[in-house]
C-alpha cells in the first residue's frame, strides 16, 4: 500500500514501523527519519509535523480503499455499501493495527490530520455510491465520520479474526445513523422551504405615473428571483 520507492512513502512507513515499536507520543521527526534513511531536512521538505506523516498515511489507506472496494449494485441499499466499504477499510488497516493502537494512546489528533480525516470519510461514502456534495453530503460526511471513530475503537480492541464485535458494532451504529439522518434530512428539507419562503422576494407593484394627460402605468420591475 505504501510506496516506499518514493520519499514520502519511506518516510509514512518509517513513521507506522516506529509507532508499533513504541508510544507514539515518544517518536519524533529526527526518529522517522532516521529510520526513513534520510535527513531531517529531507522530511522538512516532505512534512511539517507528525500530524501530516498521518494524514498522508490515511490518504493512502483511501487509495487503496477505493482499488479494493466493490462497486454497490444497483439496488444495494445505502447502508449495507457503508458496511461492506468500512469493512474493507479495516481490513486494509490490519496491518497497522499495532501502531495505531499507539497512536491514538499517544495524544489528540494534531489539527494537519482533522481535514484529511473528514476527506476520508467522503471517499468511503462515494466508495458506497453515496453523494457526499453539498449541505446534505456534509451532514452524511459528519454523521459517518461519528459512526467510523466510534467503531475504530471497537475495531482496535477486537483481535477476533472473524471481527464479530466489529462488524456488530458497525452494523448497529450504521443503523443508528440512518435513523437520525432520515430526520436531520427532514428538518433540513423544512429549513430549506421556510428560507426559501422567507428570503423570496415579490415583484413590487406598478407604480402610477401622474401628469396632465391622466395617470398612466408603468410596467413592473422583473422579480430578482430567491436569493441564494
Amino acid at each position: 500500500m505504501l510506496d516506499t520507492t518514493t520519499p514520502r512513502g519511506a518516510i509514512v512507513a518509517a513513521a507506522m514501523r516506529l509507532a508499533a515499536e513504541r508510544p507514539w507520543a515518544r517518536v519524533t521527526l529526527a526518529d522517522i527519519a532516521d529510520a526513513a534513511g534520510t535527513a531531517l531536512v529531507a522530511l522538512k521538505g516532505q512534512f511539517g509535523s507528525k500530524g501530516e506523516i498521518l494524514a498522508a498515511f490515511t490518504a493512502a489507506v483511501d487509495d487503496e480503499v477505493l482499488r479494493q472496494a466493490a462497486r454497490p449494485a444497483p439496488d444495494q441499499p445505502a447502508r449495507d455499501a457503508l458496511f461492506e466499504v468500512l469493512m474493507c477499510r479495516f481490513d486494509v488497516l490490519a496491518p497497522y493495527k499495532p501502531a495505531l493502537r499507539s497512536i491514538v494512546d499517544g495524544a489528540m489528533p494534531e489539527p494537519a490530520q482533522m481535514r484529511p480525516l473528514l476527506v476520508s470519510q467522503r471517499w468511503m461514502l462515494e466508495a458506497a455510491g453515496v453523494s457526499g456534495a453539498g449541505a446534505e453530503g456534509a451532514l452524511k460526511v459528519m454523521g459517518l465520520a461519528t459512526v467510523y471513530a466510534s467503531v475504530f475503537r471497537t475495531w482496535l480492541a477486537d483481535d477476533d479474526p472473524g471481527h464479530a464485535r466489529t462488524m456488530a458494532a458497525l452494523d448497529r451504529r450504521l443503523r443508528r445513523g440512518e435513523r437520525t439522518l432520515g430526520r436531520l434530512d427532514a428538518v433540513c428539507s423544512g429549513l430549506m422551504r421556510v428560507a426559501s419562503a422567507v428570503t423570496g422576494r415579490r415583484s413590487p407593484r406598478p407604480r402610477r405615473q401622474e401628469d396632465d394627460g391622466g395617470a398612466q402605468a408603468e410596467p413592473a420591475a422583473p422579480s430578482p428571483g430567491p436569493s441564494l
